[in-house]
């Protein structure tokens, strides 16, 4: 790193042009390997090197400058917060060398498109779609520059434009631009995303601009109001027909008698594309879910008849993109999404025996949510959900790596029906299944959860996890000594562990003692002399 700050920092002359380009392409490569922690020191010094580049001129149509760039925006989402410290010196080397750029003879490109969006001109080259995915925008501090970048990183546009409205919500922050001017920004970058957006039809620059949105909305999103959040939606359902129409044609290229082996894979390329344009889209509604929580709800509506459909999709990513929004809106608005329950739910439970395990794992997510949220209005699903969850516990692979995750979802979602829809179940027979499943250790999140809860249960001694004449306390104890002694140290949290090794000692207190040694009947050797050493009266 010191040598290429020095070559960034000593090539001035027109014939180090390219050499600095270079420089500046590998700190942003070194940059983006090591990360913003390592990287943020070396980043603000060589934004200072760049803020001295203001006086230079560059070819007006070297393109070595517009590599200058791509690492620009690298470094630029490398410092975050920095950015501001330098944005406004740097900027007019920027923009300088865009304008020495356009008064060439490239303008003269016929595949080169003007676009006027309020005081900003944009140009967009129509032959290269990587060209056309770099995002276009007025400089924060004068909206009247006009700005063009070219990029080879299909991220960058995401980072510049993510990069330039933080700066602009940062200068707010401390008090050097009042509020009105963040709120100008974000109006114009979020109308200029719907306006390309619709007109652009190549699917790898409209998942790149979909990743755009979603990034700025995450920065401006409360700022967005009813009249915008209409354009979004609406351009939503543009995004998604016009996805379909394009998969048509592509299954409709498949039956040309001409079609081979090497035209199949451009056409399995063109379709990853499409299916990540489904995947920007639900990750775009899950930003305008969390922000704006059930006031969405009736945006939401109009989308149904888009969503729906996707669930019987053959994609595994478009299936679990559907799953996604509608788990999203019952985890961040439960009460508002229960309306969608004899919707949703039926499709949920469909899918938690999907073939593929994402699929199922967020499925039986949604499941557990419901389960949890869903009160008397899940009552009625209690049995279906039951049979299911014991499709995917019974499954004879369910412990193979790739499928433990779906398979913890589901003894978590058979914890929550037992404990919170005991009435509706025959709680002696399942809840003894439930202890059964555990310990469950992939899903640390749901591990902690399930174990507490166990712990809980054992603690006010719960008739049904204890047993007749406590005739499960071996299948406990083994499982409290698995928590206790995991080399997985998240599966509980340290106060679930404590209280498992007091319950256990307040039972070694006060049960027989035949009781207790048929207790450790379940254990190992070493694990029996370690947790009785454990338990043994404290000094």
């Amino acid at each position: 790193m010191p040598h290429l700050k020095a070559i960034l920092r000593d090539a001035h002359l027109k014939s180090d042009l390219i050499l600095r380009a270079r420089a500046m392409e590998c700190i942003s490569i070194v940059g983006k390997a090591v990360g913003k922690e390592k990287f943020r020191d070396d980043g603000k010094q060589v934004m200072e090197v760049v803020v001295s580049f203001q006086g230079l001129q560059a070819k007006a149509d070297d393109p070595s400058t517009w590599d200058m760039l791509t690492a620009f925006a690298v470094i630029c989402e490398c410092i975050e917060q920095e950015l501001l410290t330098y944005i406004s010196a740097a900027m007019p080397f920027l923009i300088q060398c865009v304008k020495l750029h356009f008064e060439s003879d490239e303008l003269d490109d016929t595949s080169i498109e003007t676009i006027k969006i309020g005081d900003a001109i944009l140009w967009k080259k129509d032959d290269d779609p990587k060209e056309k995915a770099k995002a276009c925008c007025s400089d924060p501090c004068a909206t009247s520059a006009n700005l063009y970048a070219q990029s080879r990183q299909e991220t960058d546009v995401s980072e510049v434009m993510a990069a330039l409205l933080l700066s602009a919500k940062l200068a707010v922050e401390k008090g050097i631009a009042e509020g009105a001017y963040f709120k100008e920004l974000s109006d114009h970058v979020i109308l200029a995303l719907i306006e390309a957006l619709h007109k652009e039809h190549v699917a790898e620059i409209c998942q790149i601009m979909l990743k755009e949105l979603k990034n700025c909305l995450l920065i401006c999103g409360p700022l967005i109001d009813e009249g915008q959040l209409h354009q979004i939606v609406d351009e939503l359902k543009h995004v998604i027909k016009e996805s379909l129409n394009r998969k048509r044609k592509l299954t409709e290229r498949t039956k040309s008698e001409d079609f081979d082996d090497e035209e199949a894979k451009v056409l399995a390329d063109e379709e990853a594309q499409e299916d990540l344009i489904i995947v920007r889209v639900g990750t775009t509604l899950k930003t305008l879910i969390g922000t704006f929580k059930a006031a969405f709800m009736p945006f939401l509506d109009e989308l149904l008849s888009y969503l729906i459909p996707m669930w019987g999709n053959d994609k595994p990513t478009v299936r679990f993109t559907s799953i996604y929004i509608f788990v999203s809106l019952v985890e961040e608005c439960p009460e508002a999404a229960l309306k969608y329950c004899d919707v949703f739910l039926p499709l949920l439970l469909d899918e938690t025996i999907d073939e593929d395990p994402m699929v199922r794992q967020y499925a039986l997510y949604g499941v557990c949510l419901y389960a949890e949220s869903g009160g008397s209005v899940f009552m009625p699903f209690v049995r279906e959900a039951l049979s299911r969850i014991n499709v995917v516990l019974m499954h004879f692979q369910a412990h193979e790596p790739v499928n433990e995750e779906a398979y913890d979802k589901a003894v978590s979602a058979l914890c929550k029906i037992c404990l919170l829809h005991r009435e509706s179940i025959d709680s002696a027979q399942v809840i003894p299944i439930w202890l059964n499943c555990l310990p469950i250790k992939a899903d640390l999140h749901e591990a902690k959860y399930v174990h507490d809860e166990l712990c809980s249960m054992v603690e006010r001694l719960d008739r049904d996890i204890i047993g007749h004449n406590y005739q499960y306390l071996p299948k406990i104890v083994s499982v409290f000594a698995e928590v206790v002694f995991s080399d997985e140290k998240d599966v509980s949290t340290e106060e679930t562990a404590n209280r498992m090794i007091s319950v256990l000692r307040h039972l070694q207190q006060t049960l027989p003692p035949a009781t207790m040694e048929s207790a450790w009947s379940y254990l190992l050797p070493h694990q029996e002399m370690t947790l009785k050493s454990l338990l043994s009266p404290e000094v």
